[in-house]
């Protein structure tokens, strides 16, 4: 047996190394688009700059001992949903003992904090410990889970999906975008440690001050690497979701979509935002279906049918998707008429406004409708960050429109500009009107 999983390990190895070392290559020249404002850029945030080959190889490192030794072989489907949920509740408790423990730290009433958290903090190190020695075997249940029904969806090769679906939880870095300030445009990004707000903020201003753009220092939730990076996460629907996310975006890099945005060009046009829309879109229909099978008490319930004789609901007080909407498409329009001052102070009134009305968004600049403005549709989408841009319902009209899953990702792995992602939208659409009976 032992053997069997040596060699099956071993005929891996190279494939996982491969995709890795292009991975590593092609992202660094996604995310270092050659010119002065990135190296300037760059200069300002070096001492911050995330370690992608030390993180690569631990991972790797990891993924092969899960191969050599894991026992995610052994154990029937009942025992590997129940040691996933089992450790999502884990996390869940670790991380409210980390809320606790830093709410005593920031109460000015607390006179003596690290005494007074000494117990929850040997706690929350006790149960870190134990999650981190189960955390391999979590990743590679939720793979073959995935897996499992990305083969089902027809996305299998001879029984296997490639690239095999490859995730590893972590502590995800943070994102610098860059836009000029007199349009939106994703012109610089550059993946950083995380950090904590006073020194993200500090650092916001010293680029916008020092350079004349537009920036922004985001969160993410995963970042397509071989393995793949997944933000920790104690829901099993976000984690499914993610998963599946990221490995659309290997599995496009054999694809025109996908090499087009891991070019230099592509990661700042519209190829970018068609590419993470179609990722969100996935993500969110796989997600769904991979619940259905392995945790179908957490699937979502389907919204209920309108009554038609019942009154129309009233709108929303505040209706996040069309306000949004309607800021970019104004931003937008200031930008376009050279008045880049009037188009910031309307910003940051709007931000306001968004807090007022429960959304907390820290900084709405350029920069933050360039990367947000990316993801269009689907469970990961940000409502009416795209404004005017007709990616996403462009996106979603093309899967309304396919037969299948897998249909519409063959279809779009060949797409890589607005103009061929509109064209096929409307073909597919005089199609199914010559359909109609």
């Amino acid at each position: 047996m032992l053997l069997h999983r040596l060699q099956r390990a071993l005929r891996r190895l190279p494939a996982l190394l491969i995709l890795s070392l292009m991975m590593l290559v092609l992202l660094q020249r996604s995310v270092v688009p050659v010119g002065q404002v990135w190296a300037a850029a760059a200069i300002i945030v070096r001492e911050h700059q995330f370690d992608y080959v030390g993180w690569t190889f631990g991972a790797l490192g990891a993924k092969l001992d899960a191969a050599l030794f894991g026992l995610h072989p052994f154990m029937d489907e009942a025992a590997r949903t129940a040691y996933v949920r089992a450790y999502m509740a884990d996390l869940a408790r670790a991380q409210a003992l980390d809320a606790r423990i830093n709410a005593a730290f920031s109460d000015p009433a607390s006179r003596d904090p690290l005494a007074a958290t000494a117990g929850l903090r040997a706690e929350r190190d006790a149960l870190r410990a134990d999650l981190q020695a189960r955390q391999t075997l979590v990743e590679s249940i939720l793979e073959g889970q995935v897996s499992a029904v990305l083969t089902e969806q027809g996305f299998g090769l001879l029984g296997q999906v490639l690239p095999p679906v490859s995730m590893r939880f972590t502590q995800v870095p943070n994102l610098l975008v860059v836009s000029p300030r007199d349009e939106i445009r994703f012109d610089v990004s550059i993946n950083l440690d995380p950090l904590p707000v006073d020194q993200i903020a500090a650092l916001e201003a010293e680029i916008e001050g020092a350079l004349g753009v537009s920036a922004l220092i985001v969160p993410l939730g995963g970042i397509a690497l071989y393995p793949a990076m997944i933000l920790e996460t104690p829901s099993i629907p976000w984690a499914a979701d993610v998963f599946a996310h990221e490995w659309l975006h290997h599995y496009l890099f054999a694809f025109p979509l996908g090499l087009a945005y891991f070019s230099g060009e592509g990661f700042a046009s519209e190829t970018r935002a068609i590419n993470e829309t179609t990722a969100s879109v996935f993500g969110g229909e796989m997600g769904r279906l991979v619940l259905a099978r392995y945790y179908p008490d957490l699937v979502p319930p389907e919204p209920s049918p309108p009554d038609p004789d019942a009154p129309p609901p009233p709108p929303p007080a505040f209706d996040f998707g069309a306000e949004m909407d309607r800021t970019r498409r104004r931003v937008d329009e200031l930008l376009a008429a050279g008045q880049v001052e009037e188009a910031e102070a309307y910003m940051e009134q709007r931000r306001q406004d968004f807090y007022a009305s429960g959304y907390p968004i820290r900084r709405l600049n350029q920069a933050w409708f360039a990367f947000y403005g990316g993801y269009q549709a689907g469970s990961g989408g940000t409502p009416g960050a795209g404004g005017a841009d007709p990616i996403g319902p462009a996106v979603e009209a093309i899967r309304a429109d396919s037969p299948s899953l897998r249909d519409w990702i063959v279809t779009m792995r060949g797409i890589t500009t607005r103009d061929e992602l509109l064209a096929v939208r409307d073909a597919l659409a005089g199609q199914s009107v010559l359909q109609l009976p």
